[in-house]
This record gives structure tokens, C-alpha cells and sequence, in this order.
């Protein structure tokens, strides 16, 4: 049997599973971490994911009417706490483009570019190995609605150019990348999160990308 891998997927309330036009979530099962989990899982194979949303999880920004929502703030110890790991999955920057926020792309991606620089310098115990990390853009911002439209208002242009952004960072630090936009849009329900029909073919595109990851970690 295969040493099993262990993967941390850090995240917002996309991963964490809300279930839009609702305050309810997912099963593990039915959130994109899951079905991934689930398909990665066959066989000799033996995959951990352990998951850490957080619903309003921005890169480096604090919100101001929530504490602890800035990823950059405990991630370290994250890190720590969950070492050893191979696979640190990062799907951030929708709630850069709240309402209260001025940032535009370039801001969203230099956030996550300073949680990849905490992740690989997390102090972690003497001969455990800095993770692979994998950074997902999230799907596109799609005229934000339903109760949400107001804490969202204007994001969908605001964030216009975020895949790419995000792109460029992991080419300049050397991490994977993927863009969500590539296999699914935002909800058809409230143009923020996910449908639960997204989030199958999310974890399902995801699973041979990070297949593929793990065996070369």
C-alpha cells in the first residue's frame, strides 16, 4: 500500500460549501474537496484532505465587521498544525471584491502572493518537506444577487482580470495553477458561490491535476 499523501485545501465559503440562496452546506461528499477525495481514493492510493474554509476568507485583508477572516493571518499555524503535508490548495480572492473593498485584481493576486510566501516559510518541524502548493482562480464574479448583491456590489467588475492575475503569481513563485473558470461558472443562483453541480465537475477536473501533483511529491 501506498504511503498515504496529505493535502490542505485553504479557502473561502466557495470550498466551504454554502449552498447559495441559503445558510446551509454541503456534505463533505458533495463539496468539490470531497469528490476529489473521493476520486483520488482508488485503489492502492491513500489521500488525507483535511479542510479549512472559512466563509469571508479574503488573501490579506481584513473584513471590517468579522474578525479572522484575512487568510494571511494564521496560516502559518495551519501549516504547522497540520504538517506533513504534500499539497497545499489555495481557492481565494472572491471576498476581495466586497463591497467595502476598493481592490482591483492586481491587489486580490499580490494578497495571495504574500499566503504562498507564508505557506513555504511556515516553521515547520526539522526535516519536514515545504508543500506543493496549487492555486485555483475562482470562477468569475456574474452580477451578484439575492442577498448577497449589496456585499457584493460592482465585484463582478471590480475583479475583472483576476484569473489572469493570479496566473501570472503563480508563474513568478512557482506554484500550480488552475483557473475554475476553464469548467464552471459561478451560481446561477446568487453569481457567487457554487452550485452543487459545480462543485462535481470542479473536484472531478481537479482530481488528475492533482493526481499528478502528488505523485511527483
Amino acid at each position: 500500500m501506498n504511503p498515504t499523501k496529505h493535502i490542505l485545501v485553504y479557502s473561502d465559503s466557495l470550498t466551504w460549501g454554502i449552498i447559495p440562496g441559503t445558510r446551509r452546506r454541503l456534505a463533505f461528499d458533495s463539496r468539490w474537496p470531497g469528490v476529489m477525495h473521493n476520486a483520488l481514493n482508488v485503489g492502492d492510493e491513500r489521500v488525507r484532505v483535511t479542510e479549512d474554509c472559512l466563509n469571508g476568507r479574503r488573501t490579506a485583508f481584513d473584513d471590517p465587521y468579522k474578525p479572522g477572516r484575512n487568510a494571511l493571518v494564521g496560516i502559518q499555524q495551519v501549516i504547522e498544525a497540520q504538517s506533513p503535508l504534500d499539497l497545499v490548495i489555495l481557492l481565494l480572492g472572491t471576498n476581495d471584491f466586497q463591497s467595502m473593498h476598493p481592490h482591483k485584481a492586481w491587489h486580490s493576486a499580490a494578497g495571495l502572493a504574500a499566503v504562498v510566501t507564508a505557506v513555504r516559510t511556515a516553521p515547520t518541524e526539522p526535516g519536514m518537506r515545504v508543500p506543493a502548493i496549487l492555486a485555483i482562480a475562482p470562477p468569475q464574479l456574474d452580477n451578484p444577487r439575492g442577498p448577497l448583491g449589496p456585499k457584493f456590489a460592482d465585484g463582478d467588475v471590480a475583479s475583472l482580470g483576476l484569473a489572469e492575475a493570479i496566473r501570472q503569481v503563480s508563474e513568478d513563485t512557482g506554484c500550480e495553477f488552475f483557473d475554475a473558470n476553464s469548467v464552471t461558472t459561478s451560481s446561477t443562483v446568487d453569481g457567487v458561490h457554487l452550485d452543487a453541480d459545480q462543485h462535481e465537475t470542479l473536484g472531478r477536473a481537479l482530481t488528475p491535476i492533482v493526481a499528478d501533483l502528488l505523485q511527483r511529491a
